[in-house]
């Protein structure tokens, strides 16, 4: 079974997922990090993959991938770090990143090398899903690697359920129209769009604005659990990442 699979079936709420670019805030922390995490207690990590141009990304990501870079941070570099990972590492592992990256390294080599490394999931949000299922849904299946979808506030009723159909794993649920590193909007409007995704027949984690241990709660009470990218970052920019999770849980 897919550890994102099993993650869901065991536990099933207040998952907590934390994010973090490759190569931040050195090159070589990629593993200490994993262990970090793993050791405090962090249910999944999506392990961004740095790119230039993170259409996505606010201020905060955007600056960490710049720094992952400038250390030399690469996909192949990347790999090479998590290639022996699964000798300690045991929950669910994704990498977040762009299609440029993903298609410039090769799509047979990149899942091929996911594989290998014991990737579960992929997040690629410039993937069309129209794209993804006419061309490369076989070969995702084919090497066991998850292509974890998004919805947004702006995502249509027809859409969301062609979404839900295709979705594997999870869902992740953009809290917000933004880029990361913003606030969640409390509105009834906002609560209505994260009931109506909890409503699918399929798991679902709040991303964008979940910052702290009360915006985590907050969002964990309309979904199966949220995800933390900016805030993490900044806790490792000041050396306090250890300090941070232990105040979420």
């Amino acid at each position: 079974m897919n550890r994102i699979d099993q993650l869901f079936q065991n536990k099933g709420k207040d998952i907590l997922s934390i994010y973090f670019p490759a190569g931040y805030p050195n090159l070589e922390d990629t593993i200490p990090t994993l262990q970090l995490l793993q050791d405090k207690g962090v249910d999944l990590v999506e392990i961004g993959i740095p790119f230039s141009d993170p259409l996505a990304d606010g201020p905060v990501i955007q600056l960490a991938a710049k720094q992952a870079l400038d250390n030399g941070m690469s996909l192949k570099k990347l790999f090479s770090q998590l290639k022996d990972a699964r000798k300690t590492i045991t929950m669910p592992l994704i990498l977040m990143g762009y299609w440029n990256v993903v298609f410039k390294y090769g799509v047979d080599a990149f899942l091929a090398d996911c594989q290998a490394c014991g990737i579960d999931g992929v997040i690629l949000p410039d993937l069309p899903l129209e794209e993804y299922e006419e061309e490369y849904k076989a070969k995702f299946e084919a090497h066991g690697v998850y292509h974890v979808l998004l919805v947004t506030p702006e995502t249509t009723d027809e859409r969301m359920v062609k979404i839900e159909k295709a979705a594997k794993g999870f869902l992740y649920m953009v809290s917000t129209s933004a880029t990361t590193g913003g606030a969640v909007e409390q509105s009834k409007e906002r609560e209505d769009y994260f009931k109506k995704v909890a409503s699918l027949d399929i798991p679902s984690l709040i991303g964008f604005g979940i910052r702290d241990k009360q915006s985590f709660q907050h969002a964990s009470s309309f979904s199966d659990g949220a995800i933390i990218g900016t805030a993490f970052i900044k806790a490792l920019e000041k050396g306090n990442a250890a300090e941070f999770i232990d105040a979420l849980l």
